[in-house]
């Protein structure tokens, strides 16, 4: 039996999800507590999937139920109603930019027929290859990186000199690096927040990175590959254990650790839906700002079915939604 599809206004009921979300973090933003930060993106995010009408398993979340009270894997949300959706959330998406004050900060929320999006289980990191449409079919996560650029420089028509790659900036990806550099690409380094960098390699309509590679969090893969499948891009991933007592967890769970996992194994239905809005200002976004009239958010919301990609710039005016919502803003 096929899932039940979800309705596609159920992207723009997503979008109220974010925008609170963002609205609540963006308090927070430079005030140097992660935590307190996430924990009101959290609050705000839970308290309108309340209102939301459909039948919500979180899959991808803030963790196991004793570890996060809320928004936890394999929590009920919304109003019950059909349809059966699972979710994946990321509060807010660079906890630590968002406490620093620095640019590229989201709120992001994915949704799915129920029973079509895939659980990391113990798997918390992944490696990931993201390109955009000119690129499709011409990445392969067997080979190394500098070959993978050689093919991306060709399937585009462009130099290799004129390819960005942008990559989180960790130790582990020393070797990565060297051969992206020697390769002749240019190269992006980010702290934090590589669902928005996934998003920009795969959007033609977003020109500044043509490639994401590395090894970061699986369920911001899982929320990625929505996306990617709305833009018509290609992501490879393969998980990434980090210790020997997750890899036994994992084939203990029986997940293939050699398996290279697609957008379509990461998310088996087209009918999804991505949202995300910018908490602090970046490439992908602009952040929340405040006047005397209230705030301002800028979203986006994708849905794969479609191609459709909306991006909505809201005005809110706080002291009417003081005056009934649920979220303290």
């Amino acid at each position: 039996m096929n899932p039940e599809k979800p309705d596609r206004n159920l992207a723009m009921e997503l979008v109220r999800v974010t925008e609170a979300a963002a609205m609540a973090a963006s308090r927070w933003q430079g005030r140097g507590d992660k935590e307190s930060g996430d924990q009101a993106a959290v609050d705000a995010m839970r308290a309108v999937l309340d209102t939301v009408p459909f039948d919500g398993t979180v899959i991808i979340g803030e963790g196991e139920k004793d570890e996060a009270p809320m928004l936890y894997n394999g929590e009920r949300v919304g109003t019950g109603n059909s349809p059966a959706v699972d979710i994946a959330v990321d509060p807010v998406e660079g906890t630590r930019l968002l406490a620093e004050g620095r640019p590229g900060s989201l709120a992001v929320m994915a949704g799915a027929p129920a029973g079509t999006m895939f659980d990391p289980g113990p798997c918390v990191y992944m490696e990931k290859l993201v390109v955009g449409p000119a690129a499709v079919g011409a990445i392969d996560l067997d080979r190394p990186i500098d070959e993978n650029l050689a093919a991306v420089a060709k399937a585009s028509g462009r130099s290799l000199a004129d390819i960005t790659v942008v990559m989180l900036d960790r130790e582990r990806h020393e070797e990565a690096k060297r051969r992206v550099r020697e390769a002749g690409c240019r190269l992006q380094l980010i702290t934090d927040g590589d669902v928005a960098a996934g998003l920009v390699a795969a959007w033609v309509d977003r020109p500044q990175i043509d490639v994401l590679y590395g090894i970061g969090g699986t369920p911001e893969g899982v929320i990625t590959a929505c996306a990617v499948k709305a833009l018509e891009g290609e992501m490879l991933g393969r998980l990434w254990p980090r210790s020997d007592a997750e890899r036994q967890a994992a084939i203990d769970g029986g997940y293939d650790l050699d398996s290279v996992l697609t957008q379509d194994d990461l998310v088996t239905a087209d009918d999804c839906f991505i949202s995300c809005t910018g908490i602090t200002t970046s490439q992908l976004l602009r952040g929340v700002s405040f006047d005397v009239r209230g705030a301002t958010t800028e979203s986006l919301v994708m849905r794969a079915k479609s191609g459709t990609v909306r991006t909505i710039r809201a005005r809110h005016k706080l002291e009417k939604l003081r005056g009934y919502a649920a979220v303290p803003y």
